[in-house]
């Protein structure tokens, strides 16, 4: 298999666990999520694996009822700055919010990344769903879904525009003569719309890759139309093959007909693998995970979707309420799959909260069912490559000692890195820079 086609991983740093009850495990570090050395661990067992990134989530609004990982945990440029220290080759992908934070503060903090991992940023670009976020950052009240997306639309297109501030050869560092800089390949970006209004140009020039890699998890229609026309990587949830293939058909067409380079994203759902010595050996493992599990996840993940709507103040037991209003403005995509299997099976809230709790999907089992489902779902359109959780202690280790090795032989995986950037190991094209290639174009 061609390097740019192999299978392409990435590893999701969450600390004492993805849902409301993770932490509970006996061998579950309760302050993980603040725990350098943990991440840093985690972090080099990935880059052994072979893996292409790291990923780190985020939000900017927590309540008491919020999940124990989102209540305590790191800021994701700096835990990422730190493990670009300790790790050479795999990537470090952060989440940052376009509805609160300015283009020329998040260009410079992620080509500063860039620079101190040699080329190996990338921004997950997010715009933010829980309604009470605006309270954290002196806003009257949270932009609808919809203005949210032509917020991200703008400020993207602003913090790449200074990305591009800087000619890849701007810096002349001619000390003979006493040139510093050609003043002539350094660019002011000059730009007024109707949400930011930027002059420019940036104070860092750009990196080995040319630009951070942009990252997007596009869901709702205007969601996958952003990640189809502006994301090199898309994230995604879907419950089972079926819905991944559907959605990976969507948004490569989508992308297909609304982008210019001829370029597609690479599609990388969501998983938690759970790896045995066999599988029965695994589910006893999926068995002490559902053990761990309370419905107080359910109800978590069921109140995530619907910008933290208290569920608890309706009978569970009752009829789900109507909440459709709530979700339209939220975690739309999340709150329209939620809404449609409530009317599908007549779900009370109880029902729908146990479901959300305890999925199994298709990758738990020993480490050829786990490899098998791995490479089924990617040679039948349904990923190019998977985002990892790790659902219990220890199974980032399993994965990488059971099912890497297993991907390896068959093809499907490198047996070490080929470049030394995360765009080169993604198989992603190198941006050239805009003002160079205006410049060819009038020269030619």
């Amino acid at each position: 298999m061609a390097q740019d086609r192999y299978i392409k991983l990435g590893f999701i740093l969450h600390g004492v666990g993805r849902t409301w009850d993770d932490w509970r495990h006996p061998d579950r570090d309760i302050r993980a999520s603040t725990n350098i050395r943990f991440y840093r661990q985690q972090a080099q067992t990935a880059e052994r694996g072979k893996f292409d990134f790291l990923f780190v989530a985020d939000s900017l609004s927590i309540n008491e009822k919020s999940s124990p990982h989102y209540l305590n945990r790191f800021e994701p440029l700096t835990i990422l700055s730190a493990l670009a220290a300790s790790t050479e080759h795999i990537g470090l992908v952060g989440t940052l919010s376009v509805s609160y934070s300015e283009p020329f503060n998040v260009a410079r903090q992620f080509a500063s990344l860039d620079h101190i991992s040699g080329g190996r940023a990338g921004w997950n670009v997010v715009t933010s769903w829980l309604g009470d976020t605006a309270a954290n950052f002196s806003r009257a009240a949270h932009p609808s879904h919809h203005d949210r997306y032509r917020i991200a639309a703008e400020h993207l297109a602003v913090v790449q525009g200074l990305w591009d501030s800087w000619e890849d050869d701007a810096l002349v560092g001619d000390k003979a003569h006493g040139v510093f800089l050609d003043p002539a390949k350094l660019h002011r970006l000059d730009h007024a719309g109707p949400y930011f209004q930027v002059r420019g140009p940036l104070n860092i020039g750009r990196s080995r890759q040319g630009q951070p890699v942009i990252f997007q998890a596009g869901a709702s229609e205007d969601g996958r139309d952003f990640a189809a026309r502006h994301a090199e990587v898309v994230f995604c949830g879907p419950q089972d093959l079926e819905e991944a293939q559907a959605y990976y058909r969507d948004v490569k067409a989508r992308a297909a007909r609304l982008r210019q380079d001829g370029g597609l994203p690479l599609i990388l759902p969501g998983i938690a693998p759970i790896v045995g010595r066999t599988d029965e050996d695994a589910e006893g493992l999926y068995q002490e995970l559902v053990a761990l599990t309370s419905l107080d996840t359910g109800l978590g993940f069921l109140s995530r979707a619907f910008s933290d709507h208290d569920f608890r103040a309706y009978d569970l037991d009752d009829p789900f309420p109507d909440v459709a209003a709530i979700g339209q403005q939220s975690n739309q995509s999340a709150a329209q799959r939620i809404l449609a299997r409530v009317r599908h099976g007549n779900l009370s809230i109880r029902q729908i909260a146990r479901e959300l709790a305890t999925p199994r999907g298709d990758f738990v089992g020993g480490p050829q069912t786990v490899a098998d489902a791995l490479q089924r779902w990617v040679e039948q359109g349904g990923a190019d490559g998977f985002n990892l959780f790790e659902p219990l202690p220890g199974q980032l280790e399993a994965f990488v000692d059971l099912v890497v090795p297993i991907l390896q032989e068959r093809g499907l995986l490198r047996h070490d890195y080929a470049h030394t950037t995360l765009r080169g190991n993604l198989g992603l094209s190198y941006p050239i820079n805009r003002h160079a290639v205006d410049k060819k174009k009038r020269a030619g």
